[in-house]
């Protein structure tokens, strides 16, 4: 609900689905095993890098983004597949 508010004042409507919102959470728990366990606190880490590119291109003109579990996949899967990246950036 924090990150759909916040980018909605750059007009960007997010539309979380369900499996988007599953993936979200096993990605966190499986980087959470791999690495150091730091909790709820990956999560916002994991957001942040999922949210990074339509963060950072919002120019203000209304979109609709769509986070399902392909599109977490394709920001997360490069990353949380090599362990000294994901050590380091999630």
């Amino acid at each position: 609900k924090q990150y759909t508010a916040l980018l909605a004042t750059e007009n960007i409507q997010l539309q979380f689905t369900e499996d988007g919102i599953s993936a979200i959470a096993q990605w966190a728990a499986e980087v959470n095993s791999r690495t150091e366990n730091i909790g709820a606190r990956r999560l916002h880490t994991i957001m942040e890098k999922i949210l990074e590119d339509v963060s950072f291109t919002a120019d203000g003109n209304p979109r609709q983004v769509v986070i399902d579990e392909p599109y977490v996949r394709s920001k997360l899967q490069p990353i949380a597949e090599d362990d000294d990246l994901s050590r380091y950036i999630l």
